[in-house]
């Protein structure tokens, strides 16, 4: 093994300090302030077995070790992973389990997570229970022998539902349970979830980490040794890796996120009131809302509330989303979510398209939501543009 598992060595930095310095290692070749892109495939070697920590930029680079010890400080753990995507950071995840392993799953989840679980692991003989964790102790009666992993998300994709994830740790180690948090829509900023008692926290960094949308790539962090080995097994075996210069962005983003999270919260604070107040609107989510009947878990549990406002227009259906959507200037129609611009989705032809429409319903993922993410313009360039949208 070229890249040798060592825990990383803990600091007492503050977390705005731990985002700029935080796991960060010295360039000794000519003193970089910033970590040097190492745009290669492969390592010289002065003797069979003698190299200077790396071999292959599959197994190890030194710029996504960078961005693996800043994603371990900033989450409070001891291992970070980087991988090619969200979706492979869940299959490295995934691929711990054996057939006949069982799942406890959240039933409000990302679509490519549910596409994964049942229609690539679900047909490998791994078994998925699809429940509501919004009362933890919907998750009790399923637990047995063969449950191996609990998987959640809080706040969810796109219902934006806060997690109680203190109580799922307590039944998860009281059972021997990995527990694995999608901390993707608060991201480090606003909630640890390793601090509440999961074990793995997975991101797809694409969106706050990243943070500006030119990049695609996916992070786990962990705390304990023995799982750590085991992911980075995966890693190295199954080569899902990014490349440098991904990694590279990914750490300048993450420079600036603390920044970031601040205007995209208070920017949303100011969308989410304004759409709960418009007629044209059905329904609002999003945990910072008094109306919300999270609200008191979510400040408990958050820093702040996040810069995901999901909603339903007037009438609830596809064609009413067009007629918004259409007339949107500084929110554009698109996939994906946390870069400094406001984009629109909609999550029942975008992120949920995979799933049957009975499955999105059952979910709550309806014709008529929309999901915005919310940027960091001026909040009342982004409120006009919502106002004149909602008119049609």
């Amino acid at each position: 093994m070229c890249k040798n598992i060592k825990a990383m060595s803990k600091d007492n930095l503050r977390f705005n300090s731990k985002l700029i310095h935080g796991g960060q290692i010295s360039d000794k070749a000519y003193g970089a302030v910033v970590p040097p892109i190492y745009q290669t495939s492969t390592f010289k070697q002065d003797s069979l077995g003698v190299h200077k920590g790396y071999e292959y930029s599959r197994s190890g680079n030194p710029t996504r070790a960078a961005l693996e010890h800043s994603l371990a400080s900033i989450e409070s753990g001891n291992f970070g992973f980087a991988f090619a995507s969200g979706l492979a950071a869940i299959d490295a995840v995934m691929k711990l389990l054996n057939p006949g392993d069982e799942v406890i799953s959240a039933d409000n989840l990302y679509g490519g997570s549910y596409r994964m679980f049942t229609q690539i692991y679900q047909e490998k003989g791994v078994k998925f229970h699809f429940v509501d964790v919004g009362d933890p102790e919907n998750i009790r009666p399923l637990v047995n022998d063969k449950t191996k992993l609990i998987w959640i998300e809080s706040p969810t994709n796109p219902l934006l539902q806060v997690v109680d994830i203190k109580k799922i740790a307590e039944q998860s180690k009281q059972h021997k349970i990995l527990l694995v948090v999608d901390n993707t829509f608060a991201s480090p900023y606003l909630q640890r979830p390793l601090e509440m008692g999961a074990d793995i926290v997975m991101h797809s960094a694409t969106k706050y980490i990243g943070g500006h949308s030119d990049l695609v790539l996916g992070a786990l962090v962990v705390s304990e040794k023995t799982l750590a080995e085991k992911l980075y097994f995966m890693q190295k075996a199954t080569g899902a890796v990014p490349g440098p210069m991904d990694c590279f962005l990914a750490i300048r983003g993450i420079k600036t996120l603390a920044l970031r999270m601040e205007r995209h919260c208070e920017n949303a604070a100011e969308v989410a009131a304004f759409l709960e107040s418009h007629p044209n609107v059905e329904k609002v989510y999003w945990p910072g809302l008094k109306s919300n009947p999270r609200y008191a878990l979510a400040t408990s549990q958050m820093k702040n509330y996040g810069g995901v406002v999901s909603f339903v227009v007037k009438g609830d259906t596809k064609e009413q989303v067009i007629k918004v959507v259409e007339k949107l200037q500084l929110f554009s129609l698109a996939e994906s979510l946390g870069g400094v611009e406001s984009l629109a989705a909609h999550p029942a032809t975008m992120s949920h398209g995979a799933m049957t429409k009975e499955a999105r319903e059952k979910m709550g993922v309806t014709d008529g939501l929309i999901r915005l993410s919310v940027g960091i313009e001026d909040k009342d360039d982004l409120i006009a543009d919502l106002e004149n949208a909602l008119k049609s």
